[in-house]
């Protein structure tokens, strides 16, 4: 039974990372000239239409809820971490940005071991650590300067992996209590920051924002599915192979050939993947 919900969960999450891909493209090619705050802003707007009805269908689900507080720290998690993501793509070079967001495999496994107390073997933390060190051939630490923009991205880290962490303890809830919750708030936190930093959105601009935030709340459907159906230390590893699909968009959309060491860290991460997988089977 734990290998069938385990692989229902490998495959809600390869959607939502395809998906969250293809609107990683999208933000790429229009959104760069407006405020990241803005666009979490119409995201969350584009969301909470489509997810009214399901608040009215489930409206007794989201009045029996006792998790009121466990909800609200979720909501606020992924609002710093959408804005701190946005921040780190407008800051830094595409790939660079992308690299530093594949730690949040290793800081969820590690955060799901000491806020949830679940339990990881020790192939899933040597294949986390060397998913992580393929990371780092990415980015060679070296040449790199620390920057405002970094320090975004890592902030994305780990706001977004206590956001994850907290999806997984709130795995007895209604997925549309979820997904109500995360949009409802996402607008509240959201709107008065907007407010400020408005710009005039172009007539032309407005499919592209309206697909990023159609894309965005499938997405966040299938993520939920993900970590309710899966136990988070099982997931985290999965979540390397977003570089996969971060290198071939970047190559299909833009042209973007990976550098040398893009190709060795990411021949590293799948060997961790596929080592992992296959020394770590659950046994019976």
């Amino acid at each position: 039974m734990q290998t069938t919900h385990s692989r229902a969960g490998y495959a809600w999450l390869a959607s939502d990372m395809i998906l969250v891909t293809i609107m990683t493209v999208l933000v790429k090619l229009g959104g760069a000239s407006y405020p990241a705050v803005q666009m979490v802003f119409i995201r969350s707007l584009i969301g909470l239409v489509s997810v009214l009805p399901l608040a009215w269908r489930h409206r007794r689900a989201l009045r029996e809820t006792n998790q009121w507080g466990r909800h609200a720290f979720r909501v606020l998690c992924n609002t710093l971490a959408l804005n701190t993501n946005f921040a780190a793509l407008t800051a830094l070079p595409l790939a660079l940005a992308n690299a530093i967001g594949f730690m949040r495999p290793l800081v969820v496994l590690a955060l799901a071991t000491i806020l949830l107390g679940e339990r990881s073997g020790p192939w899933r933390w040597i294949g986390a650590a060397v998913g992580f060190l393929g990371v780092l051939v990415m980015v060679s630490p070296g040449e790199v300067t620390w920057n405002l923009g970094i320090l975004a991205a890592l902030g994305s880290v780990l706001f977004g992996s206590l956001a994850t962490v907290q999806t997984r303890a709130l795995a007895k809830e209604n997925t549309t209590v979820l997904m109500v919750f995360y949009t409802v708030g996402l607008s509240v936190f959201t709107a008065v920051p907007a407010a400020f930093a408005w710009q005039p959105v172009a007539p032309t601009d407005w499919p592209l924002l309206l697909a990023i935030g159609v894309l965005a709340q499938i997405g966040q459907y299938c993520f939920l599915r993900a970590y309710q159906s899966t136990p988070a230390n099982l997931l985290a590893p999965i979540g390397y192979l977003s570089i996969v699909l971060a290198t071939a968009a970047g190559f299909l959309a833009f042209g973007e050939v990976p550098a040398p060491t893009t190709i060795i860290g990411t021949a590293i991460i799948i060997g961790a993947l596929v080592l992992t997988t296959h020394l770590d089977r659950p046994r019976r």
